[in-house]
């Protein structure tokens, strides 16, 4: 204990040193007024416009947030300029719902509001479902997209500029004559990056979301944060100790950044699915991570056991690489 509490006050000097802490808070606080003056206010004043072709005036009672249009050919200029907006055609009698293309459930979101403005009864009536107001599921939304982004980010470079740094100055040479548990070397360097994410997730979470709706679903996204921030930290030590210099690891990060990010976004915020994703370890975590925000925790063990097994393995092979490279050094 005495041996890591010295590696893990030697790191947590290292990387004030470095100004890492600085530059996580600074992301915090670009995250936060994204967040607050920038993403929110632009969801809000993207209302879905409504255009109605009804040359024959068949659709009666419809809401004045309806915009009406006198052609066809004004009605698609009016979607070609406004992409997000909905057309009714009703010049057949039955209103027939006229967008572009985009995600599933956003799209079916679309129709059903585009018909609740044309016909105001209660066969259209929304239904209040859930707590979170608009507002509320684009902050969360919103917060767990760039906390994912962060952490990959954050474990996998963050931990390969402290480690390159050390292999300049040394350090991993001196270890490997110290008498002690080489493991802990590895175990002090988790411990502070996994430190610093969970406390970087609680206020993101706090900041963005307010403290009394982060309350409920606060430990069940640092649950989420700590697989995540294991993975990325071992991923980013293992590929540090195999590679030569910071530019042949720049490399590997933009390709598991894109691996890790982009397929897992298509996936879960699109229409766009891959038979494969299934298979992709970084989208059951993000899907994890959604699931707490909104207060539906992953509950199946499995999921659990698979990555604990998954972190295991990791730690196993960033042991035997980190034992090859003080081999090197001594």
């Amino acid at each position: 204990m005495k041996n890591f509490c010295s590696l893990f006050k030697k790191d947590c000097q290292m990387m004030l040193a470095g100004k890492f802490f600085f530059v996580a808070f600074g992301s915090l606080i670009i995250y936060t007024l994204f967040i607050n003056f920038g993403y929110v206010n632009f969801m809000n004043a993207r209302l879905y416009n409504v255009y109605l072709f009804d040359p024959q005036g068949t659709q009666q009672g419809r809401s004045e947030l309806i915009h009406p249009v006198t052609s066809l050919e004004e009605l698609n200029r009016a979607l070609s300029t406004d992409t997000n907006g909905i057309g009714i055609d009703a010049s057949s009698g039955t209103p027939d719902i006229v967008f572009y293309f985009g995600s599933e459930k956003a799209d079916h979101h679309r129709a059903d509001y585009a018909l609740s403005l044309l016909r105001q009864d209660k066969q259209y009536n929304a239904r209040t479902v859930g707590t979170n107001t608009p507002e509320l599921k684009q902050r969360k939304e919103m917060s767990c997209e760039l906390l994912f982004i962060e952490i990959i980010a954050v474990g996998f470079l963050g931990i390969a500029s402290v480690l390159f740094k050390e292999k300049q100055m040394g350090v991993i040479r001196v270890h490997a004559v110290l008498p002690f548990s080489k493991s802990l070397f590895i175990v002090s360097k988790i411990m502070v990056f996994l430190l610093s994410d969970l406390i970087f997730a609680a206020l993101m979470t706090v900041f963005n979301i307010g403290f009394h709706d982060a309350v409920g679903i606060l430990p069940d996204v640092l649950v989420q944060i700590t697989i995540l921030s294991l993975i990325m930290t071992l991923t980013g030590f293992g590929c540090t100790m195999l590679l030569k210099d910071f530019r042949q690891f720049s490399l590997t990060y933009l390709v598991i950044a894109i691996f890790a990010a982009a397929p897992v976004f298509l996936s879960a915020n699109t229409s766009v699915k891959m038979a494969w994703i299934d298979w992709h370890p970084f989208y059951h975590v993000y899907i994890g991570l959604k699931k707490a925000y909104f207060g539906m925790p992953v509950k199946n063990p499995v999921y659990y056991l698979s990555s604990a097994c998954e972190i295991v393995i990791l730690f196993l092979i960033v042991q035997t690489a980190f034992h090859k490279e003080m081999g090197k050094e001594g």
